[in-house]
């Protein structure tokens, strides 16, 4: 699990495919969320309750395109996650694209708030900076 420093020194933990408690049919397995750090109950924790997770991403993959684009998000906003983002690879060099959303609470569905293909530079929902041209050579 991974510490996030975020804004206004909340501190955040990052997991990779836990599932979540999101009280709706087949809760989802995110390929990376990230959650409060007071969240976590223990290093053998299996799930986290959705009310607890601040973000979900999702890996579009070639066998699971459908559900990673359409289903998924679906799922995140019904729970009430309020940030999602979809990760593509994308152009001639394969490099990653993410598609940044956030909850709208009046729809309860995801707006787009933004595309990134070189750099990830974001304040919400915590500070990050991630240059996606050297994302190979991390």
């Amino acid at each position: 699990m991974a510490v996030f420093a975020g804004v206004a020194h909340a501190v955040f933990r990052a997991d990779a495919r836990q599932p979540l408690h999101a009280g709706v049919p087949h809760a989802p397995e995110p390929d990376l969320l990230v959650v409060r750090a007071e969240a976590e109950q223990s290093r053998r924790q299996t799930r986290y309750e959705a009310a607890d997770v601040v973000l979900a991403v999702e890996v579009v993959s070639p066998d699971s395109e459908e559900r990673d684009r359409e289903t998924k998000p679906l799922k995140y906003a019904a729970a009430g996650i309020p940030h999602f983002w979809l990760v593509e690879m994308a152009g001639e060099n394969d490099r990653p694209a993410v598609h940044t959303y956030e909850l709208d609470p009046v729809t309860n569905s995801y707006t787009n708030t933004g595309i990134y293909h070189e750099r990830l530079k974001l304040t919400v929902p915590f500070m990050i900076d991630i240059d996606l041209t050297q994302i190979d050579h991390m």
